[in-house]
């Protein structure tokens, strides 16, 4: 499927391993072939939990899924596939995470949007694109002496991240995952670490795809914000990325109304529709797990007053069924 242009990171047969894993789920990626020729892929996984229900989808912690195929008739093929399992597992509903609309008929989640942009060949060029706000604070991360490095190991990656998701209220990841992600996806799974005098003040784990460069996982210290830790890491990411010749930096999934998105509209980058489409089996609406939702507003704030290695010891038991 290296041809297909439907195909994303998500849909790379790694994620099989890393789901199965990690978080013990089954899956099935299924592909279809016609005279020795791969015409499309697939992959599902199903998630079977007391308090977030019974899914089917392609693909869970993953911002893009659902059928990448080079034929209608292979993308036909997948889809009925899919849909007989579901019925077979009788899970509560079967979730494609699209980049374009492929079910009109089909409820769908209008809460996501991802945020992609042309990298320029020269840095200067991808400096000068960024409005003249952010662009202050991206100069603010290079006057206050910060640097970038590459690292091997996950541990200070960890150590930014999970103090940073713990800020926000919401579980984090185990250690476990983000070892498991860099052993499997190798020199296509890049750890950067912003530092200030050798002390880590940000990280970001990204994926490299084709042309494209995805940060995907990132955080801060409580320095961060005083020195634009943040600010500078996804510049430095940029520019190693031009350096190296990519061409696209997708910026990735942020809801509505969020932090996170208004971050993203700072860099100059526009929102791009994300359609999440639901065959709904044993469930009669469509699920809701996400932050924004308001019954989840005290466990946030509950979750902020954990210690962090308590949150950092019970979070990967809860997030690993979200999805």
């Amino acid at each position: 499927m290296s041809l297909c242009p439907e195909a994303t990171f998500f849909h790379r047969s790694g994620w099989q391993t890393v789901i199965e894993r990690a978080f013990g789920h089954k899956t099935w990626f299924l592909y279809v072939e016609l005279d020795g020729q791969v015409q499309g892929v697939l992959p599902l996984a199903e998630i079977n939990s007391r308090l977030f229900g019974h899914s089917l989808s392609s693909l869970p912690f993953c911002v893009y899924g659902g059928i990448a195929a080079t034929s209608e008739t292979g993308r036909q093929a997948l889809d009925h596939a899919a849909q007989a399992l579901a019925s077979r597992l009788q899970v509560d509903y079967l979730e494609y995470r699209n980049l374009r609309a492929l079910h009109a008929q089909w409820p769908t989640k209008d809460l996501y949007v991802t945020f992609r942009k042309e990298i320029a060949p020269e840095v200067e060029d991808n400096m000068q694109a960024i409005p003249r706000k952010q662009r202050a604070m991206v100069r603010k991360g290079i006057k206050a002496g910060l640097e970038s490095v590459i690292d091997e190991d996950t541990l200070r990656f960890f150590s930014a991240y999970s103090a940073s998701v713990h800020r926000l209220g919401t579980p984090v990841f185990s250690k476990s995952y983000f070892r498991l992600l860099k052993e499997v996806f190798g020199q296509d799974c890049e750890l950067m670490i912003i530092e200030k005098g050798g002390q880590i003040v940000s990280g970001v784990m990204s994926f490299y795809f084709r042309d494209e460069v995805l940060p995907y996982y990132g955080g801060g210290t409580h320095e961060a914000r005083e020195v634009a830790g943040n600010d500078f890491m996804y510049w430095e990411l940029m520019r190693r990325a031009c350096e190296r010749g990519y061409k696209t930096f997708d910026f990735g999934r942020s809801k509505h109304n969020t932090g996170s998105f208004d971050f993203k509209k700072n860099w100059g980058f526009e929102p791009t529709p994300l359609y999440y489409e639901y065959q709904l089996h044993g469930s009669e609406a469509v699920p809701d797990h996400n932050p924004l939702n308001p019954r989840y507003r005290l466990f946030i704030k509950a979750w902020q007053k954990l210690p962090l290695r308590l949150a950092n010891l019970i979070g990967p038991h809860i997030v690993k069924n979200l999805g």
